[in-house]
């Protein structure tokens, strides 16, 4: 199975992600992180100081510091919202492949037909050749090979499987 690597600069997830990571900003959203909930809490509290000025402080320091904490708390939103782009891309791509999947499957009088993989039922037996993709959940009822199980599990490195 070949799949394209997704760059980091993808325009698809980094395009979401900045949006994502505005609406993360969100107190309800945000309270499921503890640590950036505070962070952001702070960001608001010294943004308000800087219009309500109580204090001694040059008002560049309290600027600075706003900006600083708003930053942090962006700039997590948009790298959470990033990982998360980038999973749903690679499940996505997994999804696309176990469609795309074709399986042997044996007949009774020994011989074999090409079928695609989201067609198989309960019962079928099927052939599947040493670093070929398993198209489909099963027991293996005969030898020993290295296989590829990613349209299945998502685990990208093919492993070894035998009867048994």
């Amino acid at each position: 199975m070949s799949t394209k690597k997704r760059s980091l600069w993808d325009p698809g997830i980094l395009g979401p992600a900045i949006g994502d990571s505005l609406r993360k900003l969100n107190p309800v959203l945000m309270v499921k992180n503890p640590v950036m909930f505070v962070t952001e809490v702070g960001a608001a509290v010294t943004t308000a100081a800087i219009f309500f000025r109580r204090s001694d402080e040059p008002a560049g320091f309290v600027i600075q510091i706003a900006l600083w904490l708003w930053f942090t708390v962006i700039f997590a939103n948009f790298a959470e919202a990033v990982a998360e782009g980038r999973g749903k891309a690679q499940a996505k791509a997994l999804r696309k492949s176990r469609k795309q999947a074709i399986a042997r499957r044996v007949l009774p009088d020994g011989k074999t037909e090409s079928m695609p993989a989201d067609i198989l039922r309960k019962g079928d037996v099927i052939l599947v050749i040493a670093g070929e993709l398993i198209p489909s959940d099963g027991e293996i009822l005969e030898g020993a090979a290295t296989v590829d199980e990613s349209a299945i599990t998502g685990e990208s490195a093919p492993v070894i499987r035998e009867a048994g």
